[in-house]
């Protein structure tokens, strides 16, 4: 399948400053989520930002840019207006990588491109969940697929719930109950792409906090790519920032 990926980055950021130009191995962190995008086999990939430093460090390292306006309240509205400028066909498949996911295993962004077909216009990933702390946390989104791996909802809650093993222990894992997380990696057509922010804002998302829950309100599909292992973790804070800077030094 031919698909683009199209990387949201901005120069803000509450917990850790300038993010996207952080060095990474004599590198800019975008610069770095970038390579791992054409290693995932896309047939285009680019930066979309509203900072010229980030245009311009792009530019220095042969990575495609596109400015775009400052005001968007999501990176998937940032995304949409790129695709739009650069006129992209409606049955292109572009996949939104967040800028700060530098060691994002690059077959993860052509398995979620996959998923999308004439019936299904989102797609997203997830894995199975071995931790009970990890199910037991708020912060830790968890999904629930029908026998088409097809969501069927998104929780912030422990979903699906154990019924008899909790009532035993949450402390283990109740024999064959595999939770699975969400990995915030996103594919859609450009078709839905370009729909999808001017849906309507639904309660659930505003209940638990989750955008991708406008869809399903709104009765589109998002197909769900299962991998086995939980990807490496993105970079939100300086000790994130810390960890990757040493997998770079050592490589």
């Amino acid at each position: 399948m031919s698909f683009i990926v199209i990387i949201p980055a901005r120069l803000a950021s509450t917990r850790l400053p300038n993010k996207p130009l952080a060095d990474l191995g004599g590198k800019p962190m975008v610069v770095r989520v970038a390579e791992q995008a054409v290693l995932s086999g896309a047939s285009r990939v680019i930066v979309a930002t509203d900072h010229e430093d980030i245009r311009a460090a792009c530019a220095a390292h042969g990575v495609e840019a596109c400015m775009t306006r400052s005001d968007h309240p999501s990176g998937t509205d940032r995304i949409a207006e790129v695709a739009r400028t650069l006129n992209l066909p409606m049955d292109a498949v572009v996949v939104n990588l967040q800028g700060d996911e530098p060691l994002i295993d690059p077959s993860l962004l052509s398995a979620c491109a996959a998923q999308i077909g004439a019936t299904v216009p989102m797609a997203t990933c997830a894995h199975p969940l071995h931790d009970m702390a990890d199910a037991f946390n708020p912060n830790v989104v968890k999904v629930v697929l029908d026998k088409h791996n097809r969501a069927l909802y998104f929780s912030r809650a422990t979903i699906p719930w154990h019924r008899d093993g909790f009532a035993q222990s949450r402390d283990t894992v109740p024999a064959g109950y595999v939770p699975l997380r969400h990995i915030g990696l996103y594919a859609y057509s450009n078709a839905f792409l370009q729909a999808y922010p001017q849906l309507e804002a639904s309660p659930l998302e505003g209940i638990e906090a989750l955008e991708q829950l406008r869809v399903l309100w709104h009765g589109h599909a998002i197909a769900v790519h299962v991998t086995e292992s939980a990807p490496a973790a993105g970079v939100d804070t300086p000790e994130d920032l810390a960890r990757v800077q040493a997998h770079y030094q050592a490589a």
